[in-house]
């Protein structure tokens, strides 16, 4: 009889391939990491770490957001309690241009680059695009020179161009949960929309901001799938969200992703894009606490949300801080001026 092949270790290959080279992993390579054994998450953080400082480098990009708009969305995005359709207590309401310039002030404060605008709609209206214009405006006026992001749902052609004529510098447009799932999370409008929006705006020459929320249902196979297809778009930054069951949502009783699970999640998709800013965003005090997100910091993460995000509490923004120069890890923006 001829003995079996013996099978490749997953990060013995990672190591050569995405470390070495700088390629990340394939669907089914992603999925190898996926399936892991607890008892080698420390091997694959310690690699996907090794990774991000070859890659990417020591540098961590800290951003605060703030929503310009929330709540009384059109669409059903089954996550978000911004969504209209559903019996969620966040109602709608409109931040005037003093509240955008003052929250842009506080984020610049902390150490931040980037500053978000967020609103809860479809796609903008002309009234939407003359708030942010303004705010833009009024932020600069302040002697506010923090890059400015936005996310404002999905863009015409002329949108976009207005967004790049008014100096926005990345558009944030999550593609949420791999193409196949997509359906089962959103029916109001298809991930090829998303997909078109994101195009667009890598064609205008605005960073391009897409990641999605873990926890959604979503099988192992589909997180490997949308770890390749974002790789597959080349975003600028990956925001790196983990499900908070929001009350009102059809996913008010989903079960919180447990800490072991997400930290093979943020090793796995660093693996699979190694040059990519991969940022923690929502949920991960609810994953991980605070000794995950250390372990998380040390796993691939190189950029973070500080403060609250849209419509759920987050850390002090000053604890984030603190857990960086606990970790030695210097505050890109902050790390210019030393």
């Amino acid at each position: 009889m001829t003995a079996a092949p013996e099978q490749v270790d997953v990060l013995a290959v990672a190591r050569e391939q995405v470390l070495e080279q700088g390629v990340g992993l394939s669907e089914e390579q992603v999925l190898e990491v996926l399936r892991l054994p607890d008892d080698r998450i420390p091997e694959l953080l310690e690699l996907a770490h090794a990774v991000r400082m070859r890659w990417c480098g020591p540098e961590v990009e800290v951003e605060g957001i703030v929503s310009l708009k929330t709540g009384g969305c059109p669409e059903d995005c089954h996550f978000c309690s911004q969504s209209g359709q559903f019996p969620s207590p966040v109602r709608s309401a409109w931040l005037d241009i003093p509240g955008l310039v003052k929250a842009a002030r506080q984020t610049a404060e902390t150490g931040a680059s980037e500053f978000c605008i967020v609103a809860a709609v479809r796609g903008p209206d002309k009234r939407l695009l003359s708030q942010v214009r303004d705010g833009i405006k009024a932020i600069r006026e302040d002697g506010n020179d923090i890059q400015i992001a936005c996310s404002l749902g999905m863009l015409t052609q002329e949108q976009v161009d207005e967004l790049v004529d008014m100096g926005v510098h990345r558009y944030n447009h999550n593609l949420e949960t791999a193409r196949s799932h997509f359906p089962n999370v959103v029916t109001t409008h298809s991930w090829e929309e998303r997909w078109d929006t994101l195009k667009m705006i890598r064609a205008a020459g605005m960073e391009v901001c897409c990641g999605g929320i873990i926890g959604m249902g979503e099988t192992l196979e589909q997180r490997a799938e949308f770890a390749v297809q974002l790789a597959e778009l080349e975003p600028d930054e990956v925001p790196l969200n983990f499900l908070i069951p929001n009350p009102g949502t059809p996913y008010e009783n989903y079960p919180v992703v447990e800490g072991p699970e997400a930290l093979r999640t943020v090793g796995a998709f660093r693996l699979a894009l190694p040059r990519t800013i991969l940022r923690f965003a929502g949920g991960r005090e609810l994953t991980f606490g605070d000794l995950g997100a250390k372990q998380g910091m040390l796993g691939g993460v190189n950029a973070i949300i500080v403060g609250n995000y849209l419509t759920n509490l987050g850390r002090p923004a000053q604890d984030d801080l603190d857990m960086l120069t606990e970790l030695a890890m210097p505050i890109k923006e902050l790390s210019k001026t030393l």
